[in-house]
């Protein structure tokens, strides 16, 4: 292994409340970029010297050393960057699936989200800037408000607002320049989830793929009979289990290939060697935190 980050759902897996639990004992880490040492006699797929990742969930990337099936792993270009590759199949992902499979969204159309200095968020931002779709993203209020803005903007985002702003009457004034978004993604619930879907255009869809309020999503009757809103949900273990290997691959390269055009960046990132995995772990659970914890393995 030479880099694995620490993610929301591999805290959650760890503390036994997220949809896909390893047998125990079993090592933490879901995502995280390798390098081939040696390879058995019937190997064909991988060399020694490649850079994979894992195909799926559950395989314990927090380790320095690993044997596992050639069908367990997918090999990338190793000229990527290692914090792009270490943070390839879970967040990019999840945000390229979800701006392609719930609408048909066109070049100029709109897309609202909150939690969007989140590793999600940061892929949601810079691959929508790549399809020409615009942007609205909500943050919660901090201190370095205008700092976050700023490198939110320069990912590509249009529009950077907090949760109070977006429940200000001034907001109609806002969407008179702006096409009513078509697709929300919601990644905390609660109040911040009701916001988005008073913002969303007739016949829109709310996309939940977290739960960082830990409370639930509330939609008025009248959204859903008048506005027939939708609201959907989206898992990427899921969305593996429903598709071939070879498009979740064809997905990895398609990212791979935003990535050697500049289109897509690793979040912002702490790199932490494996030995001070408890620091990084404290440090990944702490509000505000837009850096995002890489335990480095070489």
């Amino acid at each position: 292994m030479l880099a694995a980050p620490i993610n929301p759902s591999d805290i959650n897996m760890i503390q036994g409340n997220y949809g896909l639990l390893p047998k125990l004992p079993a090592v933490g880490g879901n995502e995280g970029v390798g390098q081939v040492v040696a390879v058995g006699g019937s190997v064909t797929g991988v060399k020694p010297g490649d850079w994979v990742i894992p195909a799926n969930a559950g395989l314990g990337t927090w380790r320095t050393e690993a044997v596992f099936s050639e069908e367990a792993v997918i090999s990338i270009p190793s000229d990527l960057p290692l914090q792009s590759a270490a943070t390839l199949s879970v967040n990019p992902c999840t945000a390229y699936r979800m701006l392609m499979d719930f609408e048909q969204l066109q070049p100029g159309d709109c897309v609202i989200q909150n939690a969007s200095n989140s590793g999600v968020g940061q892929a949601v931002i810079q691959i929508a800037a790549a399809l020409g779709l615009r942007t609205i993203n909500v943050v919660r209020d901090r201190p370095d408000f205008q700092k976050l803005t700023d490198r939110l903007k320069s990912l590509g985002a249009e529009h950077v607002l907090t949760e109070e702003e977006l429940r200000k009457p001034e907001m109609k004034n806002f969407f008179k320049d702006m096409p009513p978004p078509r697709l929300a993604l919601n990644c905390v619930g609660g109040k911040s989830s009701t916001e988005l879907l008073r913002h969303l255009a007739p016949g829109g869809t709310m996309v939940t793929y977290g739960g960082m309020a830990k409370q639930p999503v509330i939609a008025s009757v009248s959204q859903l009979i008048f506005k027939d809103l939708k609201l959907r949900g989206f898992w990427l273990s899921q969305w593996k289990q429903d598709h071939s290997p070879a498009q979740f691959k064809e997905l990895i390269l398609t990212l791979c290939g935003l990535i050697s055009r500049g289109q897509l960046t690793a979040p912002a990132c702490s790199e932490v060697p494996l030995q001070d995995y408890q620091r990084a772990l404290e440090a990944s659970m702490q509000p505000f935190v837009s850096s995002k914890q890489i335990l480095t393995m070489c």
